[in-house]
Protein backbone atom coordinates (compact mmCIF):
# COMPACT_ATOMS: atom_id res chain seq x y z
CA UNK A 1 0.00 0.00 0.00
CA UNK A 2 0.85 3.66 -0.48
CA UNK A 3 1.68 5.53 2.64
CA UNK A 4 -1.53 8.04 2.45
CA UNK A 5 -0.76 11.65 3.16
CA UNK A 6 -2.71 12.31 5.83
CA UNK A 7 -0.48 9.95 8.23
CA UNK A 8 2.54 12.58 8.15
CA UNK A 9 0.29 15.84 7.61
CA UNK A 10 -0.88 18.12 10.76
CA UNK A 11 -3.64 19.77 8.91
CA UNK A 12 -7.61 20.04 10.26
CA UNK A 13 -8.62 18.08 7.14
CA UNK A 14 -5.49 15.13 8.01
CA UNK A 15 -6.71 14.99 11.90
CA UNK A 16 -10.14 14.62 10.84
CA UNK A 17 -9.58 11.78 8.67
CA UNK A 18 -7.10 10.29 11.54
CA UNK A 19 -9.70 11.01 14.32
CA UNK A 20 -12.44 9.05 12.15
CA UNK A 21 -10.21 5.73 11.64
CA UNK A 22 -9.03 6.12 15.28
CA UNK A 23 -11.43 3.12 16.87
CA UNK A 24 -10.35 0.63 13.96
CA UNK A 25 -6.82 1.73 14.82
CA UNK A 26 -7.79 1.17 18.55
CA UNK A 27 -9.34 -2.71 17.66
CA UNK A 28 -5.83 -3.27 15.72
CA UNK A 29 -4.04 -2.48 18.56
CA UNK A 30 -5.59 -4.19 20.92
CA UNK A 31 -5.26 -7.82 18.27
CA UNK A 32 -1.77 -7.64 18.54
CA UNK A 33 -1.83 -6.72 22.13
CA UNK A 34 -3.96 -10.24 23.28
CA UNK A 35 -1.35 -11.85 20.31
CA UNK A 36 1.37 -10.92 22.34
CA UNK A 37 0.26 -11.94 25.69
CA UNK A 38 -1.33 -15.25 24.27
CA UNK A 39 1.71 -16.45 22.40
CA UNK A 40 2.85 -19.88 23.52
CA UNK A 41 6.45 -18.95 20.54
CA UNK A 42 8.16 -22.09 18.73
CA UNK A 43 11.97 -21.85 19.99
CA UNK A 44 14.40 -23.04 17.80
CA UNK A 45 17.44 -24.70 18.10
CA UNK A 46 19.31 -21.72 16.20
CA UNK A 47 19.32 -18.41 17.49
CA UNK A 48 16.19 -15.89 16.48
CA UNK A 49 17.66 -12.30 15.27
CA UNK A 50 14.34 -10.18 14.54
CA UNK A 51 14.47 -7.24 12.39
CA UNK A 52 10.84 -5.60 12.36
CA UNK A 53 9.37 -2.02 12.59
CA UNK A 54 6.35 -0.32 14.20
CA UNK A 55 5.06 1.25 11.05
CA UNK A 56 3.77 -0.17 7.97
CA UNK A 57 6.99 0.38 5.37
CA UNK A 58 9.34 2.88 4.03
CA UNK A 59 11.52 2.51 7.21
CA UNK A 60 14.52 0.92 5.52
CA UNK A 61 13.91 -2.86 7.48
CA UNK A 62 15.19 -5.15 4.58
CA UNK A 63 18.59 -3.15 3.49
CA UNK A 64 19.41 -3.59 7.58
CA UNK A 65 18.31 -7.16 7.74
CA UNK A 66 20.94 -7.86 4.41
CA UNK A 67 23.40 -5.65 6.63
CA UNK A 68 22.96 -7.95 9.59
CA UNK A 69 22.92 -11.32 7.76
CA UNK A 70 25.98 -10.48 5.74
CA UNK A 71 27.93 -9.56 9.03
CA UNK A 72 27.06 -13.08 10.53
CA UNK A 73 28.15 -14.34 7.11
CA UNK A 74 31.25 -12.71 7.87
CA UNK A 75 31.85 -14.45 11.33
CA UNK A 76 31.00 -17.60 9.59
CA UNK A 77 27.80 -18.72 10.64
CA UNK A 78 25.54 -20.62 9.05
CA UNK A 79 22.79 -18.03 7.94
CA UNK A 80 19.33 -18.57 7.03
CA UNK A 81 16.94 -15.33 6.32
CA UNK A 82 13.04 -16.17 7.20
CA UNK A 83 10.72 -14.08 5.76
CA UNK A 84 6.94 -14.41 4.97
CA UNK A 85 7.30 -13.63 1.34
CA UNK A 86 4.89 -10.74 1.23
CA UNK A 87 3.71 -9.94 -2.12
CA UNK A 88 4.29 -14.22 -3.52
CA UNK A 89 2.15 -16.63 -4.22
CA UNK A 90 4.34 -19.27 -2.09
CA UNK A 91 3.42 -20.59 1.49
CA UNK A 92 6.41 -22.35 1.91
CA UNK A 93 8.22 -23.55 3.98
CA UNK A 94 10.49 -23.27 1.34
CA UNK A 95 13.83 -22.14 0.35
CA UNK A 96 14.20 -19.63 -2.38
CA UNK A 97 15.87 -20.52 -5.53
CA UNK A 98 16.76 -16.85 -7.33
CA UNK A 99 17.31 -18.25 -10.20
CA UNK A 100 13.82 -19.81 -10.60
CA UNK A 101 11.61 -18.58 -8.51
CA UNK A 102 9.75 -14.92 -9.60
CA UNK A 103 8.51 -12.28 -7.74
CA UNK A 104 5.23 -13.51 -8.41
CA UNK A 105 6.17 -16.96 -6.23
CA UNK A 106 8.39 -15.27 -3.77
CA UNK A 107 7.67 -12.06 -3.63
CA UNK A 108 10.30 -9.38 -4.31
CA UNK A 109 11.69 -8.76 -0.94
CA UNK A 110 12.94 -12.27 -0.94
CA UNK A 111 14.62 -12.10 -3.56
CA UNK A 112 16.51 -9.37 -2.45
CA UNK A 113 17.06 -11.22 0.65
CA UNK A 114 18.55 -14.13 -1.29
CA UNK A 115 21.38 -11.60 -2.41
CA UNK A 116 22.98 -11.99 0.50
CA UNK A 117 22.05 -15.31 2.57
CA UNK A 118 19.65 -18.44 1.79
CA UNK A 119 15.85 -17.59 2.15
CA UNK A 120 13.30 -19.50 3.34
CA UNK A 121 9.86 -18.02 2.51
CA UNK A 122 7.01 -19.21 5.27
CA UNK A 123 3.41 -17.85 6.10
CA UNK A 124 3.95 -20.48 9.68
CA UNK A 125 7.35 -18.24 10.84
CA UNK A 126 7.38 -21.57 12.94
CA UNK A 127 7.43 -23.83 10.56
CA UNK A 128 9.90 -21.86 8.30
CA UNK A 129 12.16 -22.23 11.71
CA UNK A 130 11.93 -25.87 12.15
CA UNK A 131 13.13 -26.30 8.46
CA UNK A 132 16.10 -23.97 9.19
CA UNK A 133 17.25 -26.03 11.96
CA UNK A 134 16.50 -28.94 9.89
CA UNK A 135 19.48 -27.57 7.29
CA UNK A 136 21.47 -26.94 10.54
CA UNK A 137 21.35 -23.09 10.48
CA UNK A 138 23.24 -21.43 13.29
CA UNK A 139 21.02 -17.88 12.85
CA UNK A 140 17.87 -16.92 11.44
CA UNK A 141 17.51 -13.39 10.29
CA UNK A 142 13.94 -12.77 10.54
CA UNK A 143 12.69 -10.04 8.46
CA UNK A 144 9.73 -8.64 9.56
CA UNK A 145 7.59 -10.16 12.45
CA UNK A 146 8.03 -7.59 15.46
CA UNK A 147 4.58 -8.18 15.66
CA UNK A 148 4.77 -11.99 15.22
CA UNK A 149 4.88 -14.09 18.28
CA UNK A 150 5.14 -17.31 16.60
CA UNK A 151 8.70 -17.77 17.03
CA UNK A 152 10.93 -17.03 19.56
CA UNK A 153 13.79 -14.75 19.76
CA UNK A 154 17.02 -13.99 21.40
CA UNK A 155 17.27 -10.44 19.68
CA UNK A 156 14.75 -8.13 18.30
CA UNK A 157 15.51 -4.91 16.15
CA UNK A 158 13.42 -2.32 15.64
CA UNK A 159 14.04 -0.16 12.65
CA UNK A 160 12.13 3.28 12.45
CA UNK A 161 12.90 6.00 9.90
CA UNK A 162 14.70 8.88 11.50
CA UNK A 163 13.18 11.90 9.28
CA UNK A 164 9.12 10.68 9.23
CA UNK A 165 9.42 8.34 12.94
CA UNK A 166 6.14 7.45 13.88
CA UNK A 167 4.07 9.68 11.53
CA UNK A 168 1.08 11.09 13.82
CA UNK A 169 1.00 8.48 16.34
CA UNK A 170 -2.05 6.15 15.40
CA UNK A 171 -2.37 2.93 14.63
CA UNK A 172 -3.42 1.45 11.04
CA UNK A 173 -5.57 2.72 9.54
CA UNK A 174 -5.42 5.83 10.79
CA UNK A 175 -1.55 6.35 11.11
CA UNK A 176 1.26 3.89 10.03
CA UNK A 177 1.98 2.46 13.31
CA UNK A 178 1.48 -1.54 13.68
CA UNK A 179 0.79 -1.26 18.03
CA UNK A 180 1.72 1.71 20.07
CA UNK A 181 5.62 2.55 20.34
CA UNK A 182 5.59 1.85 23.97
CA UNK A 183 4.26 -1.41 23.41
CA UNK A 184 6.42 -2.27 20.55
CA UNK A 185 9.52 -0.45 21.52
CA UNK A 186 9.15 -2.45 25.26
CA UNK A 187 9.84 -5.93 23.68
CA UNK A 188 12.56 -4.17 21.52
CA UNK A 189 16.33 -5.22 22.80
CA UNK A 190 17.76 -2.62 19.83
CA UNK A 191 16.29 0.56 17.39
CA UNK A 192 17.82 1.49 14.49
CA UNK A 193 17.47 4.32 13.13
CA UNK A 194 17.87 4.93 9.70
CA UNK A 195 18.74 8.49 7.87
CA UNK A 196 18.66 11.78 9.58
CA UNK A 197 16.42 12.79 12.40
CA UNK A 198 15.75 11.94 15.78
CA UNK A 199 12.53 10.78 16.56
CA UNK A 200 10.48 10.27 20.23
CA UNK A 201 11.59 6.70 20.96
CA UNK A 202 9.20 7.46 24.36
CA UNK A 203 11.91 6.92 26.86
CA UNK A 204 13.90 3.82 25.50
CA UNK A 205 16.66 2.89 27.16
CA UNK A 206 18.39 0.17 24.89
CA UNK A 207 21.20 0.77 22.43
CA UNK A 208 20.30 2.91 19.60
CA UNK A 209 22.43 2.67 16.59
CA UNK A 210 22.27 4.47 13.32
CA UNK A 211 22.57 3.81 9.75
CA UNK A 212 22.24 5.17 6.20
CA UNK A 213 21.04 3.80 3.21
CA UNK A 214 23.98 4.54 0.76
CA UNK A 215 23.50 3.90 -3.05
CA UNK A 216 25.70 1.80 -4.61
CA UNK A 217 27.01 1.76 -8.38
CA UNK A 218 25.70 4.52 -9.65
CA UNK A 219 28.26 5.76 -11.98
CA UNK A 220 27.53 7.75 -14.66
CA UNK A 221 23.71 8.95 -13.55
CA UNK A 222 25.11 12.69 -12.57
CA UNK A 223 23.25 14.52 -15.68
CA UNK A 224 21.83 11.80 -17.24
CA UNK A 225 17.91 12.38 -18.10
CA UNK A 226 15.82 9.98 -16.87
CA UNK A 227 11.72 8.81 -16.00
CA UNK A 228 12.47 7.61 -12.22
CA UNK A 229 10.13 5.21 -11.36
CA UNK A 230 9.52 3.25 -7.97
CA UNK A 231 6.74 1.42 -5.99
CA UNK A 232 8.03 0.91 -2.48
CA UNK A 233 7.00 2.42 1.00
CA UNK A 234 8.49 5.86 0.17
CA UNK A 235 8.65 6.65 -3.23
CA UNK A 236 10.04 10.26 -2.94
CA UNK A 237 13.03 8.89 -0.82
CA UNK A 238 13.89 6.52 -4.11
CA UNK A 239 13.77 10.34 -6.05
CA UNK A 240 15.30 12.60 -3.53
CA UNK A 241 18.21 10.05 -3.52
CA UNK A 242 18.37 10.33 -7.51
CA UNK A 243 18.41 13.89 -7.40
CA UNK A 244 21.05 13.76 -5.00
CA UNK A 245 23.30 11.58 -6.92
CA UNK A 246 22.67 14.72 -10.33
CA UNK A 247 20.31 12.62 -11.98
CA UNK A 248 18.23 14.89 -14.34
CA UNK A 249 14.75 13.58 -13.23
CA UNK A 250 12.34 14.39 -16.65
CA UNK A 251 9.71 12.55 -14.43
CA UNK A 252 8.41 10.63 -11.35
CA UNK A 253 6.11 7.59 -11.47
CA UNK A 254 5.50 6.61 -8.09
CA UNK A 255 3.60 3.21 -6.76
CA UNK A 256 1.95 1.28 -4.00
CA UNK A 257 4.67 -0.80 -1.95
CA UNK A 258 5.13 -4.07 -3.74
CA UNK A 259 3.43 -3.04 -6.98
CA UNK A 260 3.27 -5.51 -9.70
CA UNK A 261 3.41 -4.17 -13.32
CA UNK A 262 1.26 -4.75 -15.89
CA UNK A 263 2.74 -5.57 -19.42
CA UNK A 264 0.58 -3.04 -20.40
CA UNK A 265 1.61 -0.32 -17.95
CA UNK A 266 5.04 -1.21 -17.91
CA UNK A 267 4.71 -0.54 -22.16
CA UNK A 268 3.19 2.94 -21.60
CA UNK A 269 6.00 3.78 -19.25
CA UNK A 270 8.63 2.55 -21.80
CA UNK A 271 6.64 4.71 -24.65
CA UNK A 272 6.85 7.52 -22.03
CA UNK A 273 10.14 7.47 -21.42
CA UNK A 274 11.20 7.23 -25.28
CA UNK A 275 9.06 10.27 -25.40
CA UNK A 276 10.97 12.40 -23.27
CA UNK A 277 14.16 11.04 -24.52
CA UNK A 278 15.34 9.69 -21.05
CA UNK A 279 16.11 6.15 -19.21
CA UNK A 280 14.12 4.18 -17.33
CA UNK A 281 15.31 3.82 -13.59
CA UNK A 282 14.23 2.56 -11.01
CA UNK A 283 14.80 0.60 -7.20
CA UNK A 284 16.49 -3.05 -6.88
CA UNK A 285 13.04 -3.61 -5.34
CA UNK A 286 10.99 -2.38 -8.25
CA UNK A 287 13.68 -4.32 -11.41
CA UNK A 288 12.87 -7.88 -9.51
CA UNK A 289 9.19 -7.59 -10.63
CA UNK A 290 9.91 -6.93 -13.84
CA UNK A 291 10.36 -9.72 -16.63
CA UNK A 292 13.57 -10.46 -17.83
CA UNK A 293 12.41 -8.53 -21.27
CA UNK A 294 11.23 -5.93 -19.20
CA UNK A 295 14.02 -5.44 -17.74
CA UNK A 296 16.40 -4.69 -21.00
CA UNK A 297 17.14 -0.69 -20.65
CA UNK A 298 16.42 -0.27 -17.04
CA UNK A 299 18.94 0.74 -14.84
CA UNK A 300 18.44 -0.04 -10.93
CA UNK A 301 20.00 1.67 -8.31
CA UNK A 302 20.42 -0.47 -5.41
CA UNK A 303 20.82 0.93 -1.94
CA UNK A 304 23.22 -0.38 1.13
CA UNK A 305 22.53 -0.09 4.77
CA UNK A 306 25.94 1.62 6.22
CA UNK A 307 26.10 1.42 10.04
CA UNK A 308 27.53 4.95 11.67
CA UNK A 309 29.60 2.44 14.51
CA UNK A 310 29.95 -0.86 12.98
CA UNK A 311 31.46 -1.78 16.34
CA UNK A 312 27.97 -1.00 17.75
CA UNK A 313 26.32 -3.40 15.31
CA UNK A 314 29.21 -5.93 16.29
CA UNK A 315 28.47 -5.72 19.86
CA UNK A 316 24.77 -5.97 19.85
CA UNK A 317 25.00 -9.40 17.36
CA UNK A 318 27.62 -10.61 20.24
CA UNK A 319 25.29 -9.91 22.92
CA UNK A 320 22.84 -12.46 21.01
CA UNK A 321 25.55 -15.11 20.26
CA UNK A 322 28.37 -14.96 22.73
CA UNK A 323 31.70 -16.05 21.95
CA UNK A 324 31.65 -14.67 18.05
CA UNK A 325 34.26 -12.86 16.84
Amino acid sequence: MRAPEFWDEKDYTAKLAAAALAPVGWIYGATVRWKAKNAKPYRAKAKVICVGNLTAGGSGKTPIAIAVARALIEWRRRVFVLTRGYGGKMRGPAVVDPAHDTFEQAGDEALLLAGAAPVIVSRDRAAGAKLADDKSADVIVMDDGHQNFALAKDLSIVVVDAQTGFGNGRILPAGPLRETVQEGLARADAVVLVGDGAPDLQGFSGPVLRAQLVPVDAPGIAGQRVLAFAGIGRPAKFFATLRALGANIAEERAYEDHHAYTAAEFARLRARAKALDASLVTTEKDFVRLTPAEREDVRFIPVRAAFEDIKALDALLDSALPGTP
